[in-house]
């Protein structure tokens, strides 16, 4: 069953930005003039979308320097796609058995 963490992580992640983020640093480690590169986005507005994505748990950081990298945390993302794939089974088994409440 979601809970109102879950929730609250499908909202983080429904930001189109957050979710190109995301996107790219499930593919390698990125430090934040490589994700402006990538993005397009101001300094600024990248900054405060990885501060959003670090508070919910979902990147972390490396310090190298004078610069930062992020990297995804995968586990924070599998326990979430491990809640879908359970309502997904769950609306699987009520259309094979065609489960319906009857009405009054």
């Amino acid at each position: 069953m979601l809970t109102s963490a879950d929730a609250d992580l499908i909202r983080v992640l429904a930001d189109p930005l957050r979710l190109r983020i995301v996107t790219l640093l499930a593919r390698e480690t990125l430090c934040t003039t490589h994700l402006i590169e990538e993005t397009g986005a101001k300094q600024t507005n990248l900054s405060n979308h990885l501060k959003v994505l670090r508070e919910s748990g979902i990147v972390e950081t490396e310090p190298c320097g004078r610069f930062v990298y992020y990297r995804l945390k995968p586990e924070a993302l599998a326990s979430l796609a491990g809640q879908f794939t359970d309502l997904a089974e769950a609306a699987r088994t009520t259309v094979e058995n065609n489960t319906k409440r009857s009405c009054p």
